[in-house]
C-alpha cells in the first residue's frame, strides 16, 4: 500500500513539473520598455504608419524614407511612405484619400500647403485614423500633433548669421525657398527678414524666388539672379534644393569665394561644393532621425502615449515639446572640415 501511495505521489510530482515546463515556453517579450505578451506583439505588427512626404526622390527625404522604414523594422509596425513626384498639395490630397481607403492607422504629413490638406486630414480623423504632421505642418484643427526638425526661430537666425559671417555684414543677397505655401520655409525666412532688420542693417534682401524643390527650376533661379543682380554677395537656400543649385551656379560663373551660399542641405549633395568654396556653410539636421522619431512617436500614440517633454527615444534622444509641437533637436554646421564626417 505504501508503495502504491509513493508511486501516486511521484507520478504527480513528475504532471506537475510538466506543467511547469510548458508554461516557460511562453516568453516574456519587451517593447519600448514595456512588457508586453507575444500575442500583444503580434498586433503591433498590424498597426500601419503612413508617412507623406512633401515629394520623393531627393536626398532629403529620401533619408527620411531610411530612417522610417528602419523604425518599423525595430518597432513592429508596418510603414508605407508615398508621395508625389512633385510638390503638390493637390496630389497629397489624392494619397491621403488613397490612404483613407486602406484603412492605414496613423498617417503623418509634410505638408505642401497649410490650407489646402485640412479637408482631407479631417476626413480621416472622422474615420478614426490619427493625423500628426511632420517636417512642414498645418492647421492644428486637422492634427493630433507636429513633429518639428529645430526650433524655428533658432534656425531662421542661425541661417541669417551663417551668410552674415561669410560676406563681412554687408551687401545684396537672396534667398531662394521651396514652395511658396511650405509654412516652415515661411516660418524660417520670416526670421531670416527678422534677424537681418535687428543685427545687419548693411545687408539688402534683393529678391526671394520659389524653386517649389524642384532642383533644375532652382537652378535656373541661381543662374538668373546671377545675371540680374550683378553686385549679389550671397544665396540662401531655404530648402534643400536650395544651396546645391546656388552653388553649380556659381561655380560655372566662375564666382568662387565672391558669392556665398548657405542653407538648408543634407552634407554628401554638398561635399565637393564646399570644398572647392561653391559654398561655405550649410546646416541641416538629420533627416534619417525624423523618419525614424515621426514612426516612433506614431507608435507611441497608437498605444496612447503622446509625447512629452525630455522624453527619451530610442536611435534620436531627448526631444522638447512646446505645446502641441515636438522639437527633435538642434541644426548642425556642415563645412569643409567636418562635412567628410556625415554621410546622409
Amino acid at each position: 500500500m505504501v508503495r502504491k501511495s509513493t508511486s501516486l505521489f511521484v507520478l504527480l510530482l513528475l504532471m506537475l513539473a510538466s506543467g511547469c515546463s510548458k508554461q516557460a515556453e511562453y516568453e516574456i517579450v519587451y517593447s519600448k520598455g514595456e512588457i508586453k505578451s507575444p500575442t500583444e506583439k503580434n498586433e503591433r505588427k498590424q498597426f500601419t504608419v503612413a508617412l507623406v512626404p512633401k515629394l520623393i526622390n531627393i536626398p532629403y527625404f529620401n533619408a527620411v524614407e531610411e530612417g522610417a522604414l528602419e523604425a518599423g523594422e525595430e518597432l513592429g509596425v508596418n510603414v508605407i511612405y508615398k508621395g508625389p513626384a512633385v510638390a503638390d498639395a493637390n496630389q497629397q490630397v489624392k494619397i491621403i484619400n488613397e490612404l483613407i481607403d486602406q484603412k492605414v492607422d496613423v498617417i503623418a504629413v509634410s505638408a505642401n500647403d497649410p490650407d489646402k490638406l485640412v479637408s482631407v486630414m479631417k476626413k480621416a480623423q472622422n474615420q478614426n485614423i490619427k493625423v500628426i504632421t511632420w517636417d512642414a505642418d498645418t492647421h492644428s484643427s486637422s492634427r493630433e500633433f507636429f513633429i518639428n526638425m529645430v526650433d524655428p526661430e533658432t534656425l531662421g537666425r542661425h541661417l541669417m548669421d551663417t551668410l552674415a559671417w561669410n560676406v563681412n555684414e554687408e551687401g545684396d543677397f537672396a534667398v531662394i525657398t521651396g514652395a511658396k505655401s511650405a509654412a516652415n520655409l515661411n516660418i524660417w525666412l520670416s526670421w531670416i527678414k527678422i534677424q537681418q532688420r535687428d543685427y545687419y542693417p548693411k545687408m539688402n534682401l534683393v529678391k526671394v524666388a520659389a524653386s517649389d524643390d524642384d532642383p533644375h527650376k532652382a537652378y535656373e533661379i541661381a543662374k538668373e539672379l546671377l545675371g540680374d543682380y550683378p553686385n549679389l554677395r550671397g544665396i540662401i537656400g531655404n530648402s534643400s534644393v536650395g544651396p546645391p543649385a546656388a552653388a553649380q551656379a556659381v561655380k560655372e560663373a566662375g564666382k568662387l569665394g565672391e558669392v556665398a551660399v548657405v542653407g538648408l542641405s543634407s552634407p554628401n549633395p554638398m561635399n565637393e561644393y564646399l570644398k572647392i568654396d561653391a559654398a561655405q556653410v550649410v546646416t541641416l539636421w538629420s533627416p534619417k532621425k525624423l523618419g525614424y522619431l515621426t514612426v516612433a512617436l506614431a507608435a507611441n500614440l497608437l498605444d496612447g502615449i503622446k509625447p512629452y517633454d525630455r522624453q527619451e527615444i530610442p536611435q534620436v534622444g531627448k526631444i522638447s515639446v512646446k505645446d502641441d509641437m515636438v522639437i527633435m533637436g538642434e541644426p548642425i554646421d556642415f563645412t569643409k572640415e567636418n562635412v567628410d564626417q556625415y554621410d546622409f
